[in-house]
């Protein structure tokens, strides 16, 4: 199955998973150029990687608070864990029913901008019913005060998007997939197949392309990715089906092609992927992280993490680095001594790693 090559299947256990976390609570203190392809050239020396956190369980989202800690969200357990210098300081489980089977679970997160004021904390997972956002307000290892932000996100077992971003403008960006229904990133009525950018509490953002809309772009199949280069560009990583991962320059109102084509085929009625992975096995990008306009996107199923250098509204060639070293990987953010942060994921234990840009 194309969406399962990306993700591996998993299966919620409500009571074991609530003993679980009893158990660990209590034991933690558009471009018109043509687009990049990586060739037989592409795979690059690698950079020294540090391991400094482990013992996560299949990890999916980093997002850092002002004190420096990072937050891990944890696709199947549903914890939160508060990480600093390496040690767990809490493991807080999501106070909602989640569903964790296939693709689904606990997803992105991403901390409030005024967070120094309001302590919010923005959190991506699936329900039994559908995928939704809430916000709550972390404070001392708690969370409370759950706030709805946007619900009724298509769900399945399969592309459940997940991603969560604040952009340069001050709003919340979320990536959708399309759950297996690929008519629903044509669909302007859905909130499947899209990226969406709202106000925290929710709104449509004052600016978007389409009247009453929390819809930015369309056409997508499962984006995995956001970040914005030095000029305020967007980029967003996306899974293609079993050919053609992409990487995006994502414009406001405009057709990213999927199901009608992936890739960049030059067809008029949609954008072109500005760098195209024509294997899927050489990428299936996850996370991006984008740092003085170099792109790196961390692989799951091609076990590295790539290097593109943005000019632009251009790309040069993908390069590999931790090709084969680490397996899978998850998510990468910038953290505040400039070094990258890396998720593994599917390590049984997952670690996350350090990794030097310079």
């Amino acid at each position: 199955m194309a969406g399962g090559r990306a993700e591996t299947p998993r299966t919620a256990l409500r009571q074991l998973r609530a003993a679980v976390v009893l158990f660990l609570a209590a034991g933690t203190a558009a471009c018109t150029a043509p687009p990049a392809a990586p060739g037989p050239g592409s795979t690059g020396s690698g950079s020294g990687a540090a391991t400094i956190a482990e013992g996560l369980d299949d990890p999916w989202s980093i997002a850092f608070l002002p004190d420096g800690s990072a937050l891990v969200s944890e696709n199947n357990t549903g914890l939160i864990k508060q990480l600093k210098d390496g040690r767990t300081n809490a493991a807080v489980p999501v106070p909602a029913e989640l569903e964790t089977t296939g693709e689904g679970g606990l997803l992105g997160l991403a901390v409030s901008q005024d967070f120094a004021k309001d302590n919010r904390l923005f959190v991506y997972f699936t329900t039994p019913q559908d995928n939704r956002v809430l916000s709550y307000r972390w404070e001392d290892g708690e969370l409370t005060d759950g706030r709805e932000v946007v619900t009724g996100i298509p769900k399945s077992r399969i592309h459940n998007g997940g991603r969560l971003e604040f952009g340069p403008d001050g709003y919340l960006y979320i990536s959708t997939g399309e759950a297996g229904q690929r008519e629903l990133s044509q669909d302007l009525a859905s909130l499947g197949g899209k990226i969406l950018r709202v106000t925290r509490d929710g709104d449509p953002a004052p600016g978007n392309p389409f009247p009453d809309s929390p819809v930015f772009s369309y056409g997508h199949r499962n984006v995995q990715g956001m970040a914005w280069d030095s000029e305020g560009r967007m980029w967003a990583s996306e899974f293609g089906p079993d050919r053609d991962d992409e990487l995006n320059l994502i414009e406001a109102g405009k057709n990213y092609g999927w199901p009608e084509v992936t890739g960049a085929p030059g067809d008029d009625r949609f954008v072109d992927a500005v760098v195209v992975w024509p294997s899927t096995a050489e990428a299936s990008p996850s996370g991006l992280a984008i740092v003085d306009d170099v792109a790196w996107l961390a692989a799951l199923r091609g076990e590295r993490l790539w290097r593109v250098q943005l000019s632009g509204d251009k790309a040069g060639k993908p390069a590999a680095v931790l090709q084969g070293e680490y397996g899978r990987l998850r998510d990468v953010e910038a953290a505040a001594d400039g070094r990258l942060w890396v998720l593994t994921n599917g390590g049984n234990p997952d670690r996350i790693l350090a990794v030097s840009v310079k």
